[in-house]
């Protein structure tokens, strides 16, 4: 995405211009484990001392959930999670919900979603996905991830619910039906489970692929946000924005405030059609809120946005990027839409505090210094632009050495050649993932765009990380690393250099 594409699309808006459907414009990997496991017993809050025996159940649950089909398996399908909600009691249904969908910008957004909201004194659930760590990021109370207590007590309250389902699924007369519950619908129903017992004011929570399948929305958001939509897991979703469209469209449910960030023309005629067609109320960036200005600040920017009730002047977002700063006008409009129906203005003072306070881990996120070892999960062509954007706007490296590792059903040249041109040498490697292009065939493709002597091809992520830390190292001050290419990759990145808390 070019800075020329977020001028187009920001505010001041005039209220009698029309609406021009033409703009142009958490990676989910089908494998379902974190790239690097977290150090059991450590970290923060309540999971800092944890006995031995809960420890070694959790990994043990951690196994048995990561052992069931991957999502990506089985045909589309409600049913299996729709009945142990049922069985349940709809758990989902104990609680109002933020739904995000979109390609790039989900989990960012939901958590700028969920701190404003916790700022203005709700008890918030937060679901987004992939972990980075540990799968109890995926579940968040008040923003911090689930106990491993409460984790284990939400597993053992929901597992009998999901053996009758399974049961009932391997009883089905067609062999393509018997399925048992996915891992990602067994995550589903401990979050929503672990939402309505906490209880939670509301939930923010991220689609795992898509929408219209997706197990989440088993679960109706009051509020819908999609994202930018770009083409991603084209397997699954579709070929074209229109198909893909289609499917995260499901989200946006009858009666409903759809909040629906800058989409190219095919993609917003889809859901402008979907929110007809079920009487939602649409909130178009561009049209109804947006960003009004933005400076760069250290450690971040400086924003002013336009809500659907206000102007909102002086915060500051302490990430990086064009993208974050839009990320940051569609959680405002998401809030004032959930908090008083888009009609009454957020607390200025509340606001501040809250966008000041969000994170995003493994997000154009800065892991060292000396050298700077910055960390991106940038795994589509979309996503990479917008990475190569807020690298030209809000840092200024003598010499930046990309450390490269992607996984195989990616489009990665288009990637590449985005990267070639802030990017003085490349570190060609391979994450631990199953799925990661192996070294020489990804440094071969490289090449093709960068040369043979600005790319160099290590077999394995530690050591690439030590070669690309010298080459950065010769620059002296002004050198730096930036590590790419998929979420395992920044995760696997960042566990080196000992982070393994989001």
């Amino acid at each position: 995405m070019s800075d020329q594409f977020f001028e187009d699309n920001e505010l001041p808006l005039d209220d009698n211009e029309p609406f021009d459907d033409s703009l142009d414009e958490n990676e989910l990997p089908l494998d379902p484990g974190a790239a690097v496991p977290a150090t059991r017993g450590q970290g923060r809050g309540p999971t800092a001392q944890v006995p031995p025996e809960l420890v070694a159940r959790y990994d043990q649950v951690v196994a048995e959930i990561l052992d069931r089909t991957p999502e990506h398996m089985p045909e589309p399908s409600l049913h299996r999670v729709q009945r142990v909600m049922e069985l349940m009691g709809d758990p989902q249904h104990a609680f109002p919900m933020v739904h995000l969908t979109g390609t790039n910008g989900k989990t960012s957004t939901a958590r700028m979603v969920e701190r404003l909201l916790r700022e203005l004194g709700l008890r918030t659930g937060r679901f987004t996905s992939p972990h980075l760590h540990d799968m109890r990021e995926r579940i968040a109370l008040d923003g911090e991830p689930v106990s491993i207590e409460s984790f284990l007590a939400a597993y053992d309250d929901v597992l009998p619910f999901i053996e009758m389902v399974d049961a009932e699924s391997m009883a089905q007369d067609e062999p393509r039906r018997q399925v048992r519950m996915t891992y990602f619908e067994v995550v589903v129903a401990l979050a929503y489970a672990a939402f309505a017992d906490a209880p939670v004011d509301v939930a923010v929570v991220e689609v795992g692929l898509g929408g219209v399948w997706d197990a989440t929305s088993v679960a109706d958001g009051t509020v819908a946000v999609v994202t930018p939509i770009s083409l991603d897991h084209t397997r699954l979703l579709g070929s074209t924005i229109q198909e893909i469209a289609t499917e995260k469209a499901g989200i946006i449910k009858e009666g409903s405030i759809a909040i629906v960030g800058v989409q190219e023309g095919e993609a917003m005629e889809v859901l402008i059609a979907r929110a007809d067609g079920v009487g939602a109320d649409l909130k178009a960036e561009g049209l109804s809120f947006g960003v009004l200005t933005r400076e760069v600040a250290v450690g971040g920017q400086q924003l002013s946005v336009r809500g659907l009730a206000s102007d909102y002047s002086d915060l500051f977002l302490p990430l990086f990027g064009a993208h974050q700063a839009h990320n940051a006008a569609m959680a405002v409009a998401a809030v004032e839409a959930f908090v008083g129906g888009g009609e009454q203005p957020l607390d200025r003072d509340v606001l501040r505090a809250g966008l000041a306070g969000v994170t995003s881990p493994g997000r154009l996120e800065i892991v060292r210094r000396s050298p700077t070892v910055l960390v991106d999960a940038g795994h589509n062509p979309a996503g990479i632009d917008a990475l190569v954007e807020a690298i030209r706007e809000s840092f200024t490296f003598t010499r930046l050495v990309g450390l490269l590792a992607v996984l195989r059903e990616k489009d990665v040249e288009p990637m590449i050649r985005s990267l070639e041109p802030i990017l003085d040498h490349v570190v060609v490697t391979r994450s631990t993932s199953p799925r990661a292009i192996p070294p020489r065939e990804l440094g071969a493709l490289v090449a093709d765009y960068f040369g043979q002597d600005r790319v160099t091809v290590v077999d394995t992520l530690p050591e690439a990380l030590d070669v690309a830390s010298g080459l950065a190292d010769e620059a002296g001050i002004g050198g730096a690393v930036l590590a790419t290419g998929s979420v395992i990759t920044a995760a696997e990145v960042r566990a080196l250099l000992g982070l393994t808390t989001t």
